[in-house]
This record gives structure tokens, C-alpha cells and sequence, in this order.
């Protein structure tokens, strides 16, 4: 079992990212280890350039990454944790597959076609290929398991196609070069959504900060937010079919549920017919509970910016090391000399 993923180092890490996907990162990297196997995370800061960004705050933003994946429970001894940008062979095999993968294949990309817009001709290539470059982050180190949500499941299937793509072309049929990894959809993935709006997924880039709860609020903050978190007038309902229509109310007993290690159902068999004047008290009273261990840490992490840029680099001599063997096979099949 080998699990390979990558979070994006861009704005305040915030509640849906940590319950979406932090919370499955330490979770898959204990099944790896058990298994035998290896956990690779990665900050996936050259993706980043295919939108427009400030140098410094990425830089920033990269360190920051790290120390809350660490607050939050990666271990560095137990996984590869470090950045792109110190692993030359993600944009190496890159260029490689580009001879591979074709124009059709991506123009059908759905996050191509929504962050491009009407606009496309005016977007960066990068934007563009970087689903070819999602493709290498993964076949560079043979992943077996990628954690995906809905909307990666698309550039899953594609770096398969392109993976079984060269190994038909340029791999004897007994000896393929490339690992077909499989999607991982975790089990228990909590769907979060934003406190102002219940149908859209809380998010880095909701102008409002109201809108989330970032992983480094105080006690205050998140109590304040949860108070003026968007409801409706009814109580809660007793079964889960009374949330339907509701899905302010939904979003925040699914939050209070995956905090405190609860379905839906069993939240609404214990609190049903309780108001949100009630309800929220005992919401913000969970999230501070769960969330001021990992601000703690966060803060002590992020004070030590040579200890974080330790961690990367330990991780990134991990990562290139187990990242040659693909990379000068793919040369080879490619029958590129090199020195």
C-alpha cells in the first residue's frame, strides 16, 4: 500500500479542510504503516503557480501548511511530508507524460472548463496541464492509493489513462513501468459546507471570513461565528428526513457530528426538538474543544520556521530517493540518453 496525496499551500486552512481531509491524511497514515506500506503528502506549491499568487505569501502560506498538517497529526516519522518544489522529478515527469497525455483528454477536464470560464484563451498553460502534473505527483512514486473527493475523481481516472497509455506504447506488455493507483474515497468524509450558505462548500476563497472556521480562530472567534452561523427558525428535527430542505441546519449537525464522533442520526435521536439558540453553545463548545490542541501546537510550530524547513527538507531527500527509480526508467523507456 503505498497513499499518495497533495493539499494545496494556498489561504487559512480552515474546518472543511481539516475534517474533509487532514482528519483521513493521519488516518491513511496509519493504515500505510500497518500495512507495511508508505504515506507520501505533499505541498503542492507548483500547482499553485497556475493561478496568480504573491511569491512571498506562498512561501508563507507553504510553511504554514506544514506546521498545521503536523498540529493536526501527521507525523513526519510516519510519513513523507514536504514540498514540490524540492523534488525536481514531479515537473520532470511531467514533461515527459506531456508526450503522453492529449489535448482531448484534457479540454474535457471539468475544473478546466470551471476555473478557465469564458476566458480561456487568456488563462495560464499551467492551468491547463496541471492535471498532467497531478498525473506525475502520483505515478512518480507508484501509488497504489490516492485519496479523492468527488470532484479529483475525474483527474484520477485521467492520470490512469495516461499511465496505461505509456505503458502500452513504450512498456513490454510483461513489464509495465507504471502503477494504476485506485481512488480512496474515505468512508466517514465529512462534507463541509460554509456558515453563511449551506449549499455551497466552505472554502479559502469565500471573501467572508464569517463563512468558515479557520484551524487557527481563537476560542472567541469560533464562538462568535457559530452564534451568527446562517439557521433557520425551526428546531431541530428528530430523524434525518427533517433536514432535507434544511441545509444550514444540515451542515451544522453534520459538523457537531463528525466532532464528536456521531452519525447524524444518533445527534438528532439525542438533541431533536432543541432550537439553535441551544444548539450552538454546545457546537462551539466542540469546536473549541477539538480545535485548541491544534491552535496550540500550530502557534508553537509556526514560531520555529527551522524546524519546519527541517521537516521539508527530510521529507523532500525522502521523496527524491524513492522517486529515481520511476523517473530514470521513464527516461529509458523514452530511450532519452542521459549522462
Amino acid at each position: 500500500m503505498r497513499v499518495v496525496s497533495g493539499i494545496q499551500p494556498t489561504g487559512k486552512p480552515h474546518l472543511g479542510n481539516y475534517l474533509g481531509a487532514i482528519v483521513n491524511y493521519v488516518k491513511l497514515q496509519d493504515e500505510a504503516v500497518a500495512a507495511g506500506g508508505e504515506c507520501f503528502i505533499f505541498l503542492a506549491d507548483l500547482h499553485a503557480l497556475s493561478m496568480p499568487h504573491d511569491p512571498a505569501e506562498l512561501s508563507e502560506a507553504t510553511r504554514e501548511m506544514v506546521a498545521t498538517l503536523v498540529a493536526c497529526g501527521v507525523d513526519p516519522g510516519k510519513t513523507v511530508l514536504f514540498n514540490q518544489a524540492q523534488v525536481p522529478a514531479h515537473a520532470e515527469l511531467q514533461w515527459l507524460l506531456n508526450g503522453t497525455a492529449r489535448m482531448g483528454w484534457l479540454n474535457r477536464m471539468t475544473q478546466w472548463k470551471d476555473k478557465a470560464g469564458k476566458n480561456r484563451e487568456g488563462q495560464s498553460v499551467a492551468l491547463f496541464t496541471y492535471p498532467v502534473l497531478q498525473a506525475a505527483d502520483v505515478l512518480l512514486y507508484q501509488a497504489t492509493h490516492v485519496p479523492v473527493g468527488e470532484d479529483q475523481k475525474q483527474h484520477l481516472e485521467l492520470a490512469r489513462d495516461i499511465a496505461q497509455k505509456f505503458n502500452n506504447d513504450f512498456c513490454p506488455e510483461d513489464a509495465p513501468l507504471f502503477t494504476l493507483p485506485d481512488p480512496y474515497i474515505p468512508p466517514a468524509a465529512a462534507r463541509i459546507m460554509s456558515l453563511r450558505d449551506g449549499t455551497a462548500k466552505m472554502s479559502k476563497s469565500d471573501m467572508s471570513d464569517m463563512s468558515r472556521i479557520n484551524l487557527v480562530d481563537d476560542a472567541d472567534t469560533i464562538m462568535k461565528k457559530v452564534k451568527k452561523a446562517k439557521t433557520d427558525p425551526e428546531p431541530l428535527p428528530s430523524e434525518e428526513k427533517g433536514l432535507e430542505d434544511r441545509p444550514e441546519a444540515r451542515n451544522l449537525v453534520g459538523i457537531y457530528g463528525a466532532l464528536t464522533g456521531r452519525s447524524t442520526a444518533e445527534v438528532l435521536a439525542e438533541l431533536g426538538g432543541e432550537g439553535f439558540g441551544a444548539f450552538k453553545p454546545k457546537l462551539g463548545e466542540a469546536l473549541v474543544e477539538t480545535l485548541a490542541p491544534i491552535n496550540t501546537r500550530f502557534r508553537e510550530l509556526k514560531a520555529d520556521q527551522e524546524a519546519l524547513d527541517a521537516i521539508l527538507a527530510r521529507g523532500a531527500a525522502q521523496a527524491r530517493e524513492r522517486g529515481v527509480p520511476t523517473l530514470d526508467a521513464a527516461y529509458r523507456a523514452l530511450g532519452l540518453v542521459r549522462g
